[in-house]
């Protein structure tokens, strides 16, 4: 069986600056890799070249067996069938850490926009289908509001709803707690951890060890644009060979213990969090 995405040799430049050199690996359906590394280490432009928000400068990119087709055009390499890139991405449903929600249009709006417009699925379908991946983060009451009337975490929240409502292959994480307080972080990662329980195939950029560890099958170590270290939870955390990977978990106050997220309760979703 394929694997749902396979890294073949990634290159990105930006100028003269090598952010990727020839990064390879693949994740196996319901598997969640989390892609750890230093501010710089090119994490989040390894997410944004899989769905070709950046277009490699060199290597290949695969998603369920199926090769993104790329060609050489006036500004450089760029994908060959806007047909088959626009296929493709419906089954990709990203998270940035911003939660690019549109600002006039309601939550419940802006979960169905992609299957209605992209998909052109029936509104009622797609509607009970949005307001089910709202209960599902916790803020189906907050279907008719707007993005300016929630919370941080509750954007958060609806950014990953609207991502669910493509019903996707594959879920990309970029640092989707990183612009939230402290107090409303561990919301949206009890949500993350509830859909890694659920089978999800999903790649997590992530800042917090002790989430990683929790929610991981597999942890990759990015330094310098390349793959340092690639291994179970266990392997990476407990047995880190690279000098390097040992002073990142050091510097990032690495502990042998998770710390618990909470659930969400209904009180939590009445205060905001």
């Amino acid at each position: 069986m394929a694997a749902v995405v396979e890294i073949k040799d990634v290159y990105k430049r930006f100028g003269s600056l090598e952010v990727l050199c020839g990064v390879s690996f693949a994740a196996q359906a319901g598997e969640v890799i989390s892609l750890i590394g230093s501010s710089g280490s090119g994490k989040s432009t390894l997410l944004r070249c899989i769905n070709m928000l950046e277009v490699p400068d060199e290597g290949s990119v695969l998603l369920d067996g199926e090769e993104i087709r790329m060609k050489t055009g006036r500004r450089g390499r760029e994908p060959a069938d806007e047909k088959q890139l626009r296929r493709i991405r419906s089954k990709l449903g990203m998270v940035f850490q911003s939660f690019n929600l549109w600002a006039h249009m309601t939550i419940l709006q802006n979960v169905m926009e992609a299957p209605l417009r992209v998909e052109k699925r029936d509104v009622d379908e797609v509607r009970d289908e949005a307001i089910a991946m709202l209960e599902k983060v916790g803020i189906a009451d907050k279907a008719h509001a707007y993005p300016a009337q929630l919370s941080g975490g509750q954007q958060q929240r609806a950014a990953i709803a609207r991502a669910l409502c493509i019903n996707p292959a594959l879920m990309l994480f970029d640092e989707p707690t990183s612009a939230l307080d402290p107090e409303l972080e561990g919301e949206v990662l009890r949500v993350i951890k509830d859909l890694a329980e659920e089978g999800r195939t999903m790649l997590l950029v992530t800042h917090d060890m002790d989430f990683a560890k929790e929610v991981s099958d597999r942890v990759i170590f990015l330094h310098q644009g390349m793959i340092e270290e690639n291994g179970t939870v266990a392997d990476v955390f407990g047995k880190a060979r690279s000098e390097r990977l040992q002073q990142f978990l050091a510097a990032a106050g690495h502990s042998q213990q998770g710390h618990p997220i909470p659930t969400i309760t209904n009180s939590n979703r009445e205060s905001g969090l």
